[in-house]
Parts: C-alpha cells; structure tokens; sequence
C-alpha cells in the first residue's frame, strides 16, 4: 500500500502527483535480505512541470538543477526508511537551488600596512636564510 506523500519545501507543498517513486533490489547491507526485497529507492521529481513554485523561482532552480530531479537511497535495510532518506535528500537539494546567488565579490587592493608588514617578513626570511651559509672569511 502506497501512501500519500507531501513533501514541503520553504512552504511550498509538493504534491504526491508531482512525484515518481521507484523500487528495486539493493545492493546495500541487509545479507540474504537484499536478495528479496526491493528496499533501493529513486524518487524523480519534475520540476520544470510542477506548479509548487513560483515561476521566478522556478527559474532560478532549473538554472542549479535539471528539469527532472532524481534522487537515490539505498543505505538502509527497510524500504520506508530509504523512502525518508529520499525525501530528505530532495528537500535539501531543492532548499539549496532556491537560494538566491551569493552577492558579487567587489575587488579590493592590499592596503599599504600590509604590504610593508609582507615585504619586511620577506627581507627578514631572506636574512634568515643568508645566514644559513658558510662563513665569510
């Protein structure tokens, strides 16, 4: 029996409708377990089809993610638990692809007390290795 399952992301709900979950056998931990039961999970999500998010928004998403967002778990024993894992990791991956560009770096020069305090290290390294040498006589 399938259940019914609303992923909300930031306030935006998904629909189960949005949603394609997929079942196959693990190759995970579980021994004979794996052989039998289908606890691998794919969930993909169509984000270019969906109406959860706002069309700027959406935007700003399919430039970071592709148009159908596919996501794996296999790492556990149970299938419900590989489910969780699978929702998770897409509500993180959607989260991180809202967020809006970091601002632009501005360019900045070194100021004048440190390139004074970086040459002064730099003739005193090199006094420090001069006299590494051998003696003059």
């Amino acid at each position: 029996m399938m259940r019914s399952v609303t992923i909300i992301v930031r306030d935006h709900v998904i629909s189960d409708a949005d949603l394609t979950w997929r079942f196959s056998r693990s190759s995970g931990p579980g021994g004979q377990n794996v052989n039998t039961t289908d606890t691998r999970v794919q969930l993909t999500f169509d984000l270019a089809g969906s109406d959860a998010f706002p069309d700027r928004l959406k935007q700003r998403m399919l430039t970071r993610l592709d148009a159908q967002v596919v996501v794996v778990a296999a790492e556990h024993r149970s299938q419900l638990r590989n489910r969780r894992a699978a929702e998770d990791r897409l509500v993180q991956l959607l989260e991180g692809a809202m967020r809006p560009p970091p601002r632009p770096r501005v360019p900045t020069k070194p100021s004048k007390g440190s390139q004074q305090r970086r040459i002064h290290q730099k003739k005193r390294r090199g006094e420090t290795k001069r006299l590494r040498g051998r003696p003059e006589d």
